[in-house]
């Protein structure tokens, strides 16, 4: 029996048809293995993109979970500058006449106050006022600034000068004596005479001797030829009155 089974097996071996048979299903089993093996590599690959996948929308989501909060504030400092623009230009159109009125209000100041300089404060209001339209908007609001600035400085500031009084044959020299924008006051060049300046009558009132001696000392401290002292000489106008103006 054992030799009839080996006879044939070894028949079969010897066919070449039955070897052909078997090459084929070798190389089919060989090829199914391969298309098994390729099959998880693909399977494989496609569940690594997957979690690749996973990962990056975990990152998107922190990512705009960290950029939502910025990108408000963007659009909450976008809005402010459109909002800051629109006032810009409300600004721009409402500058010509808010420096016109700054201008005048300079000039009734002026001619309010107590008269000292006011050729001078008046001509450096009417150089502004004839030069605005050939100016900038800044260069406007630098001069504009500048002239308000000239007009506060003459109320920290004790000054002495020698001018002009009166017209005609009536324009004689004077001292005049500055204490700031409280007290204006004129002596004549030989002290015989002096007068102080009366903000409420809007008129000169004489001194008498005591207070032509004050204003004198007073002149020399503003020209430097005294130390400086209190003076007790009337007021020209209220200290009330100037804070008001100021």
């Amino acid at each position: 029996m054992c030799l009839l089974w080996l006879g044939l097996v070894t028949a079969a071996s010897a066919d070449p048809a039955v070897r052909e048979e078997a090459r084929q299903a070798q190389r089919s089993q060989a090829e199914l293995q391969a298309r098994i093996d390729a099959a998880d590599d693909a399977s494989r690959a496609m569940l690594e993109e997957l979690r690749e996948l996973e990962r990056a929308e975990r990152r998107l989501a922190r990512e705009n979970a960290e950029l939502a909060p910025r990108i408000e504030r963007q659009a909450e400092s976008l809005r402010r500058r459109e909002q800051a623009l629109d006032t810009l230009e409300e600004t721009r159109d409402a500058l010509p006449a808010l420096q016109a009125r700054m201008v005048d209000r300079l000039e009734r100041w002026i001619e309010s106050d107590m008269p000292f300089l006011r050729e001078e404060r008046l001509a450096r209001v009417a150089s502004l006022r004839s030069r605005i339209g050939e100016l900038s908007a800044a260069e406007r609001w630098e001069r504009i600034v500048e002239a308000w600035r000239a007009e506060l400085e003459y109320g920290r500031k004790v000054d002495a000068w020698r001018g002009y009084l009166g017209d005609g044959e009536s324009r004689r020299e004077v001292d005049y004596l500055r204490l700031g924008r409280v007290g204006f006051y004129y002596l004549t060049p030989d002290g015989r005479a002096g007068r102080a300046w009366q903000a409420d009558a809007g008129s000169w009132a004489a001194l008498d001797e005591t207070q032509r001696r004050e204003v004198r000392n007073g002149l020399r401290i503003a020209r430097d030829r005294r130390a400086p002292e209190l003076l007790s000489v009337p007021l020209s106008q209220p200290l009330e009155s100037v804070e008001d103006d100021t």
